[in-house]
C-alpha cells in the first residue's frame, strides 16, 4: 500500500528552539516512517524579513544538519533546500496571478509583521503565503503539519487549489492536489519562557526568552533559572491565571516522556525552587544527544553537501512534474 505524502519546512534563519523542536521536527520523526516525508529548508523564506547576507547559507547547513541530529532518517524522509529547487519560484509566480490581493491583506501574520517593521516592509512579506502554498502544492502532499497559528496559511493554500481548479481544470481532472492538515500532539505550542501567554519565537529580542538546541548546558541553566514565575506553590496544568506554570511543566512531561497524569502527581506539592533544577537538568539531558551528533555531522560538510544534493534531485523531479501540469493546464508552451 502507498504511503501517503507529507510536507513541511522551518526558515533558515539559525538557532532552531525547543519550539521548532517540540512543535514540528520531533513530532515528524516520530511520524516518519509512517509517510513518504519531504521536509525543507525554507531560505527563501528566510528573506521576507530583513536578514543577513553573511549568515544566510551557514544558517541553512545549521538547520539542515539539525533536522539529521533530531533524527530525520533518509530512508524515509527527502531534506532539500527550497531555493534549490527553481520550480519554487516560478509556481508561486503563476499562483501569484490568480490570487486575490486582499486575501493576502486579510493574513493575521502579515498584519502582526507590518507593524513592527514599520516602513521597511517588502512585497515578500505579503506575498509569501503563496510561496508556502507553491511549496506545498508541488509536492502533492496528503498531509501538512501545521500547528494552530498556521492553519490560515493552510486554508489559503487549499482556496487556491479550488480557484485554480475551477479556471483551468475540469471536475472530473482536477490538476492540483487539495491537502489536509496534520495536527501534532501536545506541546505543539511552545511558549516563551519570559511570557507564557506568547509563542516561543527566534524573532524576540531577548534570548532569555527561548532555549535553544545548541544551547550549551551553563545557558540553559542561566535561562531556566531566570525564566517568569509565580509566587504560588504547588504547580499545576491547565490554570489560566498561570500560563508560565503550564508551559514549563509541558516542557517537562515531554522532554521526560512522562504522562501529563505522572508530572501532575510529581509536581503537585513542589516549589519552584525544587522544579527548575529538575527541568534544566531534564533538558540537559534530553539536547545533548542532539547536540553531539549535530556537531558530528558539521564536521562533515562533504556527506552534508550530498545528502542536500540527493534530496534537491529528489524533491526537484516531483516538483517539476507538478509544475508542468500547472502550466499546460494554464496554456502555456512547453519547452521542447
Amino acid at each position: 500500500m502507498t504511503k501517503q505524502r507529507v510536507l513541511s519546512g522551518v526558515q533558515t534563519t539559525g538557532n532552531l528552539h525547543l519550539g521548532n523542536y517540540l512543535g514540528a521536527i520531533r513530532n515528524w520523526v516520530e511520524g516518519q516512517s509512517q509517510y513518504e516525508n519531504y521536509f525543507f529548508l525554507a531560505d527563501l523564506h528566510a528573506i521576507t524579513v530583513p536578514h543577513d547576507r553573511t549568515t544566510l547559507a551557514e544558517n541553512t547547513y545549521e538547520v539542515a544538519a539539525l533536522y539529521l541530529a533530531c533524527g530525520l532518517d533518509l530512508e524515509h524522509t527527502t531534506i532539500f533546500v527550497q531555493s534549490h529547487v527553481p520550480a519554487h519560484t516560478e509556481f508561486t509566480w503563476l499562483l501569484n496571478c490568480i490570487t486575490p490581493l486582499n486575501w493576502l491583506e486579510d493574513m493575521i501574520q502579515f498584519k502582526e509583521k507590518r507593524i513592527k517593521q514599520g516602513q521597511d516592509v517588502g512585497t515578500g512579506l505579503l506575498t509569501y503565503p503563496v510561496l508556502m502554498a507553491a511549496d506545498i502544492l508541488l509536492y502533492e502532499p496528503d498531509k501538512v503539519p501545521v500547528g494552530e497559528d498556521q492553519r490560515q496559511h493552510l486554508e489559503l493554500t487549499r482556496d487556491l487549489v479550488d480557484r485554480f481548479n475551477f479556471k483551468f481544470t475540469t471536475p472530473d481532472a482536477p490538476v492540483l492536489k487539495r491537502p489536509d492538515a496534520l495536527i501534532p500532539p501536545d506541546g505543539a505550542r511552545v511558549m516563551s519562557l519570559t511570557d507564557g501567554t506568547k509563542k516561543m519565537s527566534k524573532s524576540d529580542p531577548s534570548e532569555l526568552s527561548r532555549v535553544n538546541l545548541l544551547d550549551p548546558p551553563d545557558v540553559i541553566r542561566n535561562k531556566i533559572k531566570r525564566c517568569k514565575t509565580d509566587p504560588i506553590r504547588g504547580l499545576t496544568f491547565g490554570d489560566p491565571e498561570r500560563p508560565e506554570c503550564t508551559n514549563l511543566l509541558t516542557l517537562y512531561m515531554i522532554l521526560s516522556g512522562k504522562t501529563k497524569d505522572e508530572v501532575a502527581a510529581e509536581c503537585q506539592d513542589m516549589g519552584w525552587g525544587q522544579f527548575k533544577p529538575l527541568l534544566t537538568e531534564t533538558m540537559i539531558t534530553a539536547l545533548t544527544p542532539i547536540q553531539e551528533k549535530y556537531h558530528a555531522i558539521r564536521a562533515d560538510q562533504g556527506y552534508l553537501e550530498s545528502v542536500l544534493r540527493s534530496g534537491r534531485e529528489k524533491a526537484s523531479e516531483v516538483a517539476n512534474q507538478t509544475l508542468t501540469k500547472a502550466k499546460k493546464a494554464m496554456g502555456y508552451t512547453l519547452p521542447t
